[in-house]
């Protein structure tokens, strides 16, 4: 595979909403992965540009590209949390729960937050937007880990009402 078409590969991923592809041919094996994970010393960064991994491969195997999609996250048991409202993200980005490392969350469980108080921050595209929440109440769990991607309508907390 040449670079100009490893490189149309990476623009359609990042223009299409895959996270991750694999492709396998008799003479490699090319993976590309959006928004990976990378686990160093018990800390998780997220590299947030398309990473790329190639392998020679030896034996061969398919010719067309295998195309993974990721699997949605599990939701909330709607019997046990059914009386709790959730907060969601408005948007695409990185959760972080406080607005520096050094700074105290904006919110923790048993916070009884009100509505168009701050409580987390999302990065997208190298600006961090405050995220208020729309609901009055005390909060009962955080769903999402900080400093983790979070997706568009992803629930971040659960709320119980006043």
């Amino acid at each position: 595979m040449k670079a100009k078409e490893i490189q149309d590969l990476i623009d359609f991923i990042s223009k299409s909403g895959l996270d991750e592809v694999n492709i396998e041919t008799e003479s490699f094996k090319l993976s590309v992965k959006k928004n990976s994970r990378i686990v160093v010393a018990n800390e998780t960064l997220v590299s947030q540009t398309p990473a790329i991994f190639t392998t020679p491969v030896n034996t061969p195997s398919l010719s067309t590209p295998v195309v993974d999609t990721p699997a949605t996250p599990a939701t909330p048991k709607a019997s046990d949390e059914s009386k709790y409202l959730t907060i969601k993200s408005p948007m695409i980005g990185t959760f972080y729960r406080a607005a520096g490392p050094d700074s105290p969350p904006f919110a923790t469980v048993g916070d009884e937050v009100k509505a168009g108080q701050v409580v987390c921050i999302i990065e997208a595209m190298k600006l961090f937007n405050e995220i208020e929440s729309e609901i009055s109440g005390k909060i009962v769990k955080i769903l999402v880990e900080n400093a983790s991607p979070v997706e568009y309508d992803q629930p971040l907390f659960l709320v119980e009402p006043n």
